[in-house]
């Protein structure tokens, strides 16, 4: 009697969840038909229409500007701040509705901000680069900076920032080279608002820190590494000799090796492949990320640099292969 009494709230609970259950799968059996339905009528008309957040009648460009700045904790101009949302493709669409209409109304648009906030991230990236990264060639340096200025990663960060719906353009979505300028505007907004500090900062804070977390080896494409490394050990005198030191299935699909390169009978590094050719060139390149101290348990990139370094010397920039 004590175990039936335990199972009647069992059974009750199971009787009381079937009329739920059938009812959810009758909800389920509607929705699918529905939004095919919603799909079908939507492409009859040409696709999904998207307007732009400005065409709103509760929008309020004045106070998204406003929040804008509060945001990014950042002290804008307002004109200037204005100026960097807009496209010149907008400009052109307002001059030629204004001419219709008898009006003339001169409005700036975004390109020479862009201009020289991309001149100012250009440079302040290859500064900070060979400030966290003594040791690192000046070639390794600008793959990275390509990187870092590309308008993918520009784009990128832009979009995050929520530029998205405050840039004035005449096509919507906007595309990426656009999203990329508005951001190139904004740092020159902000150059001239704030001063290069905070510009700087601000550069700092969402371009450079991309990085977190990423291989700085893997932007600077090495065509040769064991003849960059040979040429860079000449020059200190030294020189380097590879080994075979392991092997395994070899004549097989599943044959690896290992070579060791040895300098004064002492094991600098090693690598491994499907091939002793292979593996040579690994060790080459693990030997290199040593001398340029971006090994892979390198310590973090330090991204709370203040204010502008300074230009480094070019000498430590000579490694070339031969």
């Amino acid at each position: 009697m004590a175990l039936l009494r335990r199972c009647v709230p069992l059974f009750m609970r199971a009787i009381n969840n079937v009329p739920v259950t059938i009812q959810a799968q009758k909800i389920h059996r509607w929705v699918a038909p529905t939004l095919m339905e919603f799909k079908r009528r939507e492409d009859k008309q040409g696709g999904k229409v998207t307007n732009p957040r400005n065409t709103f009648l509760e929008w309020n460009l004045e106070a998204e500007l406003y929040a804008f700045g509060k945001r990014l904790n950042e002290e804008f101009d307002s004109d200037l701040l204005l100026q960097a949302f807009t496209d010149r493709s907008y400009v052109i669409k307002e001059e030629m509705r204004q001419k219709d209409m008898g009006l003339d109304i001169v409005m700036k648009d975004n390109r020479e901000l862009a201009d020289e906030g991309g001149k100012f991230i250009n440079g302040y990236i290859q500064l900070y680069l060979e400030a966290v990264l003594p040791k690192f060639p000046l070639q390794g340096v600008r793959s990275i900076q390509n990187h870092l200025v590309s308008e993918e990663t520009l784009m990128h960060v832009s979009l995050h920032l929520g530029t998205k719906d405050i840039i004035l353009a005449s096509e919507y979505p906007v595309s990426n080279y656009i999203l990329a300028n508005a951001f190139r505007a904004i740092v020159g907004a902000l150059l001239k608002s704030s001063g290069e500090e905070r510009a700087a900062h601000f550069v700092r804070d969402f371009v450079i820190t991309q990085l977190q977390g990423k291989d700085v080896n893997e932007y600077w494409q090495i065509d040769d590494p064991w003849a960059m490394l040979t040429s860079f050990v000449e020059k200190e005198g030294v020189n380097v000799e590879p080994r075979l030191i392991g092997e395994v299935g070899k004549n097989t699909m599943l044959a690896c090796y290992r070579v060791g390169l040895y300098v004064d009978k002492k094991m600098v590094s090693s690598g491994f492949g499907e091939s002793v050719a292979i593996a040579k060139e690994m060790a080459a390149r693990e030997a290199l990320k040593k001398i340029f101290g971006t090994e892979d348990h390198m310590k973090p990139i330090n991204f709370q640099l203040n204010g502008i370094p300074k230009p480094v010397s070019e000498s430590r920039y000579q490694i070339t292969a031969s």
